[in-house]
């Protein structure tokens, strides 16, 4: 039997390793809040990024956010907030235009109540 080859041995490449962010610096890349306001303790812009992980893959409910769980906490790479990035000016565009041409709300011919004034004190 012949002497099979071992595999080359990996080479080092001069690509960085990839960086993955968790929700809170993610929200701070994004420009949904301030590093001041995340070394505070803000979750602002959280909830709308595990939404957006979180959507059915069906597209129902808009496209889903890329990202991936690693050792039970939500990470985005650079990559991933580019596409987040996206999909939300896309969706502000697309809401943006629905407005400009919806249909206006058609009149029910009943005019406004008018509130009644209070009675004057001491007449």
């Amino acid at each position: 039997m012949a002497a099979t080859k071992a595999p080359d041995a990996p080479t080092q490449t001069d690509e960085p390793p990839i960086e993955f962010h968790d929700v809170g610096i993610a929200a701070v890349r994004l420009g949904l809040k301030t590093e001041a306001e995340h070394q505070a303790g803000s979750k602002v812009g959280e909830k709308w990024l595990r939404d957006g992980y979180n959507r059915p893959a069906d597209g129902s409910k808009g496209r889903q956010f890329p990202g991936r769980y690693m050792a039970g906490r939500l990470k985005f790479t650079e990559a991933d907030l580019a596409v987040i990035a996206e999909i939300a000016l896309e969706e502000s565009d697309a809401k943006r235009e629905a407005r400009a041409n919806a249909k206006p709300k058609p009149s029910t011919g009943r005019p406004r109540r008018l509130r009644k004034t209070p009675a004057l004190a001491g007449t």
